[in-house]
């Protein structure tokens, strides 16, 4: 029921108040073929016309964007990596704080390639997520630098080998609802990283060959994934863990108090059916040492920690 409610809410929301309509100026400079990002600021109405160039949502100033393609397609010309995402959703470093973009949207689109959120670490550079993570309070500064209720409604994310969605460090209330994976990714659909909270993915479509699981909940926690459909192709369903040591970086938060429940699985592997695992590393990784010397999160304990997780009423067919 809470969840419900959740997605309801956020459906019907569309933006701040003070989120204002594009201009037809900047709808034709958001539509005009260009390798360059457009930095959107407002609300675009698409009526299908296509996107021929990377999006970005940026800061603060970007609060209440968002763009409904009328079932038309971001598709730029470059093709997407994990440093130029298709659309990307990022906090932006200032003086001694973030400045966050909150409520932003995409609705009725094709997006090939990827879309990635991002708080501490937008853009690649690793130095700030690193430094707070060997503070106490990672957590609360990771969230509180991040993305924050990101709407993905009706959205077919096709995948051309990078992770189609990656929910970055500290990102919360994100919901991913009424949509389709497909393509291909070397890695996983989804990615929920560490001390990002409160994600709904609900009633989607996994159609998409991955190299891996379909979503990673690592040191994620608090996430509904519920009411959706996978095709898995004999690969992994749902997987929570704790990555402990990449880059460095100090994990605090476990995944714990997430919820999987109503999903079919179809397509499971004869000999190692996984659909949902909770704790699938406990450690077991050459680099989780990477992070030692700190007296909290995954640099005092490698286990996944996950706990208070609810895997209930999940079905399995051929």
């Amino acid at each position: 029921m809470w969840s419900g409610l959740i997605l309801l809410a956020a459906v019907q929301a569309g933006g701040p108040a003070g989120a204002r309509a594009c201009t037809p100026a900047e709808v034709r400079d958001l539509t005009a073929p260009s390798d360059q990002a457009y930095r959107l600021t407002c609300r675009a109405d698409l009526a299908g016309v296509a996107v021929r160039r990377p999006v970005l949502m940026e800061g603060a100033e970007a609060s209440g964007a968002g763009i409904d393609c009328g079932g038309g397609v971001i598709r730029p010309a470059r093709e997407a990596t994990s440093q130029t995402p298709t659309v990307a959703i990022w906090s932006r470093r200032q003086g001694d704080g973030w400045s966050r973009p909150v409520q932003t949207y995409v609705r009725n689109c094709t997006v090939v390639g990827n879309v990635r959120i991002w708080g501490m670490g937008a853009g690649g550079s690793m130095r700030d997520l690193l430094a707070s993570s060997r503070t106490p309070d990672h957590t609360t500064a990771a969230q509180s630098a991040a993305p924050l209720g990101t709407m993905l409604e009706r959205v077919r994310f096709e995948g051309v080998g990078t992770i189609p969605l990656y929910v970055g460090p500290g990102v919360t209330q994100t919901v991913v609802a009424r949509s389709r994976f497909s393509g291909r990714s070397v890695s996983t659909a989804v990615y929920l990283d560490a001390e990002s909270a409160g994600t709904v993915i609900q009633d989607n479509d996994f159609t998409i060959r991955t190299g891996r699981e379909q979503i990673a909940v690592d040191g994620s926690g608090a996430n509904r994934i519920i009411g959706n459909r996978f095709a898995l192709g004999g690969r992994g369903g749902v997987f929570l863990y704790r990555n402990c040591g990449e880059d460095g970086v100090i994990r605090h938060q476990t995944s714990s108090y997430n919820q999987i429940a109503d999903n079919v699985f179809s397509g499971v592997g004869w000999l190692r059916p996984r659909t949902v695992v909770v704790g699938a590393r406990e450690g077991n990784r050459s680099y989780c040492g990477d992070d030692a010397g700190y007296p909290f999160g995954s640099s005092a304990d490698d286990g996944d920690g996950a706990t208070g997780n609810r895997v209930e009423r999940n079905r399995t067919r051929p």
